[in-house]
């Protein structure tokens, strides 16, 4: 009987996809850049306080999720993977690492842009980051509360983290 040589397993190999090429590109298409699952849980709480407000306004740089004409407010809802938040929701991709660096530090570069170009304007800006929103411990109300005593404050800048 002849012996079967095993390579050893290392945590920081690349993994072979668990799916084909195809089936990951239709999942990837799938993952939507608007009406998440955070967006709703905020729009939902701040309509519930009686804060009215127009969804990604194409008009202002960066498009806001929301827009709060009366406050004169944008806010950016932030998915931790997409936009490279430092928190335990975002880890860099193994496979495919120069792609992945490049598409994520481009995000974040188009973020800031955004950002400088609405307070340039006089825009207050407000960016909650999906992990202030994700999790059992989280409670999204708390969220919307901080949002909304923001709103009334007058700062110029806030951001929600998880």
């Amino acid at each position: 009987m002849a012996s079967v040589r095993r390579r050893s397993w290392s945590p920081d190999a690349p993994m072979a996809d668990v799916v084909d090429a195809a089936t990951r590109s239709r999942m990837m298409a799938g993952i939507r850049g608007r009406d998440t699952r955070p967006e709703w849980l905020i729009r939902r709480g701040l309509h519930k306080l009686g804060f009215r407000y127009r969804l990604h306004a194409r008009k202002l740089p960066g498009r806001p999720d929301l827009v709060l004409s009366k406050y004169h407010a944008a806010v950016f809802i932030h998915g931790c993977f997409w936009h490279g938040h430092d928190c335990p929701l975002f880890k860099w991709p193994k496979t495919r690492g120069d792609f992945w660096r490049t598409k994520i530090e481009g995000n974040r570069a188009r973020d800031n842009r955004a950002v400088d170009a609405l307070t340039a304007a006089g825009w207050r800006v407000a960016i909650v980051w999906e992990c202030a929103l994700r999790g059992s411990t989280k409670d999204s109300g708390e969220v919307v509360e901080q949002l909304a005593a923001w709103m009334i404050s007058g700062e110029e800048r806030i951001e929600v983290r998880g």
